[in-house]
C-alpha cells in the first residue's frame, strides 16, 4: 500500500521537475532570441537596468549582454558631461534584477541535475556548494563569468533553502555589479583622453 501511495507523489514531482525544466530551456532560448531587442530596455532607466539583468540572467549559459549595458548605462553622460544615472543604484538595480534571473538556474538544479550532472565543473561547483553554502554562492556570483549559472544549478540539486540562495547572490551580483558600474562611471572618460 506504501508503494501505491508514493507513485502518485513521485509521478507528479517528477512532472513538476520536468515542467519546471522545460520552462527554464524555454526562457532560455526566447531570451537568446530577442538579445537584441533588450538593449532598447535601456532607456528606461533604473528599471530598464533592472529588467535587462532579469532577462540576462534568467538564460543558462547562453549568453546575454546585460554587463555590458550595466557599464555602458553608468558611464552614460548628458550633454553637459553630467552622469545620467548614478553608479551605486545601477548597481543595486542590475544586482537586484541578475538575483531575481538567476532563479532559473536554480530551478533547474531543484528539479533535475541529471542535464549537468556529469561534468567535472558542476561536480566541484556541487562539492563547493555544499562544503561552504552561502560563502561559495557569494564568491561565485561576484565573477564576471557565466560559472555562476552552473552554482545555481547546484545549490538548487542540493536544495539550499531558497532564502540563503537568494540572499547570497544578492550580496555577490551587487557587489559585482556596483565594480562593473562605477569602473564604467569611471573609465569612459579616462579612456576618451587616449583619442583626443
Amino acid at each position: 500500500m506504501s508503494e501505491s501511495a508514493t507513485k502518485p507523489t513521485n509521478w507528479k514531482l517528477t512532472a513538476a521537475r520536468i515542467g519546471v525544466l522545460l520552462a527554464v530551456i524555454a526562457i532560455s532560448v526566447f531570451i537568446y532570441s530577442i538579445r537584441d531587442q533588450i538593449e532598447t530596455l535601456q532607456r528606461f532607466g533604473y528599471p530598464g537596468i533592472f529588467a535587462i539583468n532579469v532577462l540576462g540572467s534568467a538564460t543558462i549559459v547562453l549568453p546575454a549582454p546585460a554587463l555590458a549595458l550595466v557599464f555602458a548605462m553608468a558611464a552614460l553622460k548628458s550633454s553637459a558631461g553630467v552622469l545620467v544615472f548614478n553608479p551605486f543604484w545601477v548597481g543595486v538595480a542590475a544586482g537586484i534584477g541578475a538575483t531575481i534571473g538567476e532563479l532559473s538556474g536554480y530551478g533547474a538544479g531543484f528539479s533535475g541535475q541529471a542535464i549537468v550532472g556529469k561534468t567535472k565543473l558542476y561536480q566541484r561547483l556541487h562539492e563547493l556548494t555544499d562544503r561552504y553554502g552561502m560563502f561559495t554562492i557569494i564568491v561565485l556570483a561576484i565573477q564576471p563569468l557565466p560559472i555562476f549559472d552552473l552554482a545555481g544549478v547546484a545549490a538548487g540539486t542540493l536544495k539550499m533553502p531558497l532564502a540563503k540562495f537568494l540572499l547570497a547572490t544578492l550580496i555577490g551580483k551587487v557587489i559585482k555589479m556596483w565594480i562593473v558600474a562605477y569602473a564604467g562611471a569611471n573609465s569612459i572618460g579616462w579612456i576618451a583622453q587616449f583619442f583626443k
